[in-house]
């Protein structure tokens, strides 16, 4: 068992503990259990224990304009037209505490089996794009490296100078437009 008692902890002071990496709990964000020397060291970040925000859950807002919908983007009563304080009141609880849970419920159900459908899809995309794309982008830029260079030379050895020569020869051509009436 690695990460046995440390110096000074009893055996059973250890398994009452819960595990926390060196690094800090990754369910505590900004944990400041790190010793110095680690923080000035330069090391790899492990993506797979990374800290979660358990707070700000859209910290590169993804979602701002995609699902803002409260009671008052669904139902408006004009100003001629009210109902009853207390029906308005439980309407809006009503909507509210509906959406709430109806969301909570939904993932619950479905949020594990699409958070393991869609990491199957990223990690397949990932896979392609990494061992397939990826190579044969490298490989094709290879290759036509050569007729890159053909197609240049080509150019510069033909092109330039007919073009060169035609703008010579069509700088002196003056066009004045005169309207008569």
């Amino acid at each position: 068992m690695t990460g046995g008692p440390k110096d000074g902890d009893t055996e059973e002071e250890f398994l009452r503990s819960p595990f926390i990496r060196k690094q800090g709990n990754i369910y505590k964000p900004n944990n400041k259990d790190m010793d110095n020397e680690s923080l000035n060291e330069k090391t790899m970040e492990d993506f797979h224990t990374k800290e979660i925000d358990l707070v700000n859950r859209d910290p590169k807002h993804i979602i701002d304009d995609v699902v803002k919908v409260d009671f008052e983007d669904v139902i408006a009563e004009p100003a001629w037209t009210y109902s009853f304080d207390g029906v308005w009141k439980a309407s809006f609880t009503t909507f509210t505490v509906t959406k709430y849970w109806c969301y909570r419920l939904l993932t619950a159900l479905v949020g594990i089996p699409l958070a393991l459908i869609w990491g199957v899809f990223f990690a397949i995309l990932s896979f392609i794009h990494i061992w397939a794309v990826a190579p044969f982008v490298k490989s094709f830029l290879i290759t036509i490296h050569w007729v890159s260079r053909i197609y240049s030379i080509t150019v510069h050895t033909f092109c330039d100078p007919l073009f060169e020569a035609m703008g010579k020869c069509l700088s002196g051509v003056r066009v004045r437009t005169s309207k008569e009436v």
